[in-house]
């Protein structure tokens, strides 16, 4: 790899207090632990409980300049999207955003607990993409009739667009998965009120769905019916500035910004060693700074399965901690950094191989964990 720098991205990698004994227990990180004694700090979001986008999402937002938009008012009041990332995520999924607003739907399921609504994880409910697009067919119509233009590059993803939702604010699924869905529900950003709209969109879509043939080979497979939509990042597309030469990653939002940005952009390399060798063979255009969005914990952190989060941590710090050191005490590397985010927060470290040096420097990993 040519003297350049790299950025980690990883989402859910940093657990809450609470919980950091049960998810660290029995594991040996020295590579992440001499990064974060010696790096720089340099951003640490605290977040909040009812936050409705998720850390990575924010970060990414604000490294490429997406977001701005969120600045978008009604009435004085400012929307409380950080992350309005729909249209990049359409762009990435092989749609022509345009000057339209758009946001994302998602097909989920939503369950029935003693007294509230909880919404699973979306990556949880095994839907195919001839389910998916079979659903999307009766849904099309329907959503169409209520003048409302909709989008679906990818079976798995929807995008909506209509004056209709206003500053309609929704939560990024990840951010509702597992809790009551009331609070995380669409509202107008300059009212808190739940769009009609959006209601009658949804209301449409669930009676079309209930009892679809769909749904009952699933409930026949012992799968959870696809019973709702959800709603979620939207925003307007607007010019973006390009932070990194390079993007890996298979989050559609930071792939879209890529894009946009007119980076570079390829597919997540397994481990540190393939994306060294990567770059040794890259073009002239190898220079610059690179970013890798790591996602091996979403799914463990959600579901609080620690025994997995804690095998997927090992693992990264086999794969990518320990060697990014290493190239980075080589000189191989000129800067490593690494932003690690929980459900609520993020920190960023930043280090060159002389901040590795730098013995006084005793920062402890638990001292990052968020309350």
């Amino acid at each position: 790899m040519p003297a350049d720098r790299l950025h980690l991205l990883v989402p859910f990698a940093l657990p809450s207090a609470a919980v950091a004994s049960t998810a660290l227990a029995g594991l040996q990180y020295p590579a992440l632990s001499k990064l974060v004694s010696r790096a720089r700090v340099g951003e640490k979001v605290i977040g909040e409980d009812f936050q409705r986008t998720l850390p990575h999402e924010r970060w990414v937002a604000r490294a490429f300049g997406a977001a701005g938009a969120a600045a978008a008012t009604h009435n004085g009041a400012a929307a409380d999207d950080e992350a309005p990332l729909a249209p990049w995520m359409l762009l990435a999924d092989g749609g022509t955003p345009g000057d339209a607003t758009w946001a994302c739907i998602q097909p989920v399921h939503v369950r029935i607990a003693h007294d509230h609504l909880v919404l699973i994880d979306p990556a949880s409910l095994e839907l195919t993409d001839a389910d998916a697009a079979a659903l999307y067919a009766v849904a099309k119509p329907l959503i169409e009739e209520l003048g409302i233009r909709i989008e679906a590059p990818t079976p798995q993803r929807w995008y909506l667009s209509s004056d209709q939702f206003g500053t309609l604010a929704g939560a990024s699924p990840l951010r509702a998965s597992g809790r009551n869905i009331e609070i995380w529900l669409p509202h107008e950003a300059h009212s808190g009120q739940r769009s009609r709209a959006w209601m009658k969109v949804q209301n449409e879509v669930q009676m079309a769905w209930f009892e679809h043939p769909v749904n009952e080979a699933r409930e026949a497979r012992g799968l959870p019916a696809v019973n709702s939509i959800w709603f979620h990042a939207q925003g307007a597309l607007r010019p973006v500035q390009r932070a990194f030469a390079r993007v890996h990653s298979d989050a559609a939002a930071t792939r879209g910004l890529a894009l946009a940005s007119g980076a570079e952009l390829g597919a997540v390399p397994a481990t540190f060693k393939a994306q060294s060798a990567a770059n040794t063979n890259a073009s002239a255009n190898g220079q610059g700074a690179t970013l890798i969005e790591l996602d091996p914990f979403s799914a463990a952190y959600i579901q609080q399965d620690w025994g997995r989060w804690n095998a997927a941590f090992a693992q990264l710090e086999r794969d990518w901690f320990a060697p990014g050191l290493a190239a980075l005490e080589s000189g191989e590397l000129a800067e490593l950094g690494v932003t690690l985010c929980g459900d609520t927060g993020s920190v960023t470290l930043n280090a060159t191989r002389g901040d590795l040096r730098k013995f006084w420097r005793r920062r402890e990993f638990a001292s990052l964990f968020i309350e």
